[in-house]
């Protein structure tokens, strides 16, 4: 259960360059949960789909390969470091749940390597070179806060970053620290052009959503250039945490490795919450509308 009296928590962002190796790609991110918890890490945070290059870049019923089932291989790996640094660990897989049932899922194990919780993504992208209406199946286990021995936790993953209800619903069950794996980069083509107003959007949405519930916000993504050469996707990199006053207290570089460490202060989330009340003020008798598509039923 969750040490409900604990004033702060450290986490660990590991950011990575992917290949297509899931060996490989395993190593590497074993290494990094190593560095992270040899640094201080309390809960680490992997990149989305770590084990792949970011596949999703067309349609090939071939890549379907590439999913696990859970447990499987890769997640009881990843509980064995859980356990063996004693961390709280958030992982990101392609998930077999069944034949022609695929989800991309978040995992948490606890520092005994048991599993605290899951999420399957819930919003799934279809645009140019993110193809992931093909492969993912959306979540059906519903936005949740996941009690862990540093506290509360939610986990939403990339795509989900774009939607202040994912956001909210998740800090109203209590979560503390918002995690978004991620894989997310520029079309080269567009680099030049709209490559710093997409960077700077990506990350201000999400501090957006740390002012709003008075939550820490951490993004925590790949970097690199990954598919066709003259082509395919540049990763971004800029793994980042936001505090609750949506202040960037880190922020990783664009084109290398990387491992965050952030001290979070749950005293700040009260300190932001009192300044700026936006959970007592919400006016929850009038939102019955956002259920709707658009406009009124």
């Amino acid at each position: 259960m969750a040490n409900r009296s604990s004033a702060s928590a450290t986490i660990g962002l590991v950011q990575m360059r992917c290949t297509d190796s899931r060996e490989e790609n395993l190593h590497r991110a074993l290494q990094g949960i190593a560095e992270a918890a040899e640094k201080g890490a309390q809960i680490v945070c992997l990149p989305e789909l770590f084990g792949s290059l970011y596949f999703c870049q067309k349609q090939d019923p071939a890549l379907f390969d590439l999913a696990e089932p859970i447990p499987g291989q890769s997640s009881e790996l990843l509980a064995q470091a859980a356990k063996k640094h004693e961390v709280v660990l958030i992982s990101s897989l392609f998930e077999k749940r069944a034949p022609g049932l695929y989800h991309n899922t978040a995992l948490v194990h606890g520092p005994d390597g048991g599993l605290l919780g899951m999420y399957r993504k819930m919003h799934i992208p279809d645009d140019p070179l993110f193809y992931e209406k093909y492969y993912f199946t959306p979540g059906d286990l519903g936005f949740k806060a996941i009690d862990t021995p540093f506290g509360k936790i939610g986990v939403l993953v990339c795509w989900d970053q774009w939607y202040p209800e994912a956001a909210r619903l998740t800090a109203l069950q209590g979560a503390q620290i918002l995690f978004y794996p991620t894989a997310i980069g520029w079309h080269p083509a567009e680099r030049n052009q709209f490559g710093n107003d997409q960077l700077t959007a990506w990350q201000l949405a999400q501090r957006a959503h740390a002012l709003a519930s008075g939550v820490y916000v951490a993004g925590v993504n790949r970097f690199g250039h990954e598919g066709d050469p003259k082509a395919g996707l540049i990763f971004w990199g800029h793994s980042f945490v936001s505090d609750p006053y949506a202040r960037l207290i880190a922020d990783a570089p664009h084109d290398r490795d990387a491992c965050i460490i952030q001290q979070c202060d749950f005293g700040l989330i009260e300190e932001t919450r009192r300044n700026w009340p936006f959970l007592r003020d919400r006016r929850i008798d009038a939102y019955g509308g956002i259920t709707n598509r658009f406009g009124k039923p």
